[in-house]
C-alpha cells in the first residue's frame, strides 16, 4: 500500500493543470504516518512512510537531470517522483524519470483511480490510498 496526502494530490494535480500541454516532473518525499497530524492519522502504522511534501519542479532546466536523476535535489530526500502525461496514458513510460515509487496523473487532473495512480520502478502498478492527514508545520525562528 502506498500513502500520499490529500494535500499533496491537490497541489501536484495543479501543477499538472498548470502545466498543461507541457508535462511536469517532480520529486517528493515522505514523513513517518506517526509525525502526521489528520483524521486519517489514527488508521495508519506510525512507520507507514506517507508522501507529504514535493520540490519546486524547474521545467525547461534540462542541465538538472541526467538519466532520470535530478542533480538539484539529494537522491536521499526523495522516495518518490511525480510525473504528468498531458496527451498519454495513465502508465509509466520509458520517458519518465524513474524513483522507487512513480504517481502518474493524466487529464482531466482529478485524484480518481482513472486518472492519478502510483507504480513501481517497472511499472506495475500499486495499490494507493489517499489520506487526510497534514506534516507538521516547520517554523524558521
Amino acid at each position: 500500500m502506498v500513502y500520499i496526502t490529500r494535500g499533496l494530490v491537490d497541489v501536484l494535480l495543479e501543477l499538472a493543470d498548470d502545466a498543461d500541454p507541457s508535462g511536469v516532473t517532480t520529486g517528493l518525499s515522505v514523513s513517518e504516518a506517526a509525525s502526521l497530524e489528520g483524521p486519517d492519522v489514527a488508521a495508519l502504522p506510525d512507520e507507514a512512510p506517507v508522501f507529504t511534501d514535493f520540490f519546486l519542479p524547474d521545467p525547461g532546466n534540462a542541465v538538472n537531470a541526467v538519466f532520470g536523476v535530478n542533480l538539484s535535489t539529494p537522491a536521499t530526500e526523495t522516495q518518490g517522483r511525480f510525473v504528468s502525461h498531458p496527451v498519454g496514458e495513465l502508465t509509466v513510460t520509458k520517458y519518465d524519470d524513474l524513483a522507487q515509487i512513480l504517481f502518474v496523473a493524466v487529464p482531466p487532473w482529478t485524484d480518481d483511480a482513472e486518472t492519478f495512480a502510483a507504480f513501481d520502478r517497472t511499472g506495475e502498478r500499486l495499490q494507493l490510498e489517499i489520506v487526510d492527514a497534514e506534516p507538521p508545520v516547520d517554523s524558521f525562528e
